[in-house]
């Protein structure tokens, strides 16, 4: 697991609905008078002159406070990205998805049907992007917090699980929020099966250091290994 933090001299917007936020500027740096409206951006359409953790197909916004955690394979291919703010984290996956159609409706459907097998218990609300799924899912420690959110765009899905605070107390998730806000994605030209997840990397400086530090444990592992063993006393 490795952790990359961000830091912003202004803290991230307040949360508020899709068609409210003018002051969305501050999770996205615009430099004009007149903000843009919320993302996820497509590649195509994100503003510019924003500092963003770039992981391929996710490139993800610097917001005060917010710590992005990448959990990769020795190739650097990343395998999940956790955003986490105080008590609280948001899981962001992003999808292929076909040109005609959002598939949110249909993963979130399946999503319910999982968590109620596990013994769940989830409701559907209406959030800033549309239908939520919120749950409480059993834990060791108790039931646990969820709130699922999905966002459609051209040819991709991206999901967005909040936990922790951030999934019942809209106050609590403001900064996470704003990461989401301010998240674009870059599907690419590739034709992709449907719900494939889209390719995650590490940025090239993390995936030098992790490459220099597996050579240096394998290193002190053959190191070890060769050293003499001390020689039994009589």
């Amino acid at each position: 697991m490795y952790a990359v933090i961000f830091s912003r001299k202004r803290a991230g917007a307040e949360r508020r609905p899709r068609d409210e936020r003018p002051e969305a500027r501050d999770a996205h740096e615009a430099t004009n008078s007149a903000a843009p409206a919320p993302g996820p951006y497509d590649v195509t359409e994100a503003p510019s002159g924003v500092q963003r953790l770039d992981l391929g197909s996710l490139q993800i916004p610097a917001v005060g406070g917010v710590e992005v955690r990448v959990q990769a394979d020795q190739q650097g291919a990343v395998q999940q990205v956790v955003l986490v703010h105080g008590q609280s984290a948001l899981q962001l996956g992003v999808f292929a998805a076909p040109r005609s159609a959002g598939i949110w409706d249909e993963v979130r459907e399946e999503i319910h049907q999982s968590l109620s097998n596990d013994g769940a218990t989830t409701e559907e609300v209406t959030g800033g992007y549309g239908v939520e799924l919120r749950a409480q899912v059993p834990t060791q420690d108790g039931r646990t917090d969820l709130r699922f959110v999905g966002v459609d765009g051209p040819r991709w899905m991206v999901r967005a699980v909040f936990q922790g605070a951030a999934a019942t107390e809209p106050d609590v998730a403001g900064p996470l929020t704003a990461c989401l806000e301010g998240l674009v994605v870059d599907r690419g030209q590739e034709a992709r099966p449907v719900r494939e997840p889209l390719p995650l990397r590490l940025p090239r400086e993390a995936g030098e250091q992790a490459a220099g530090e597996q050579a240096a444990g394998e290193q002190a592992a053959v190191g070890s290994a060769a050293e003499p063993k001390p020689t039994p006393q009589a």
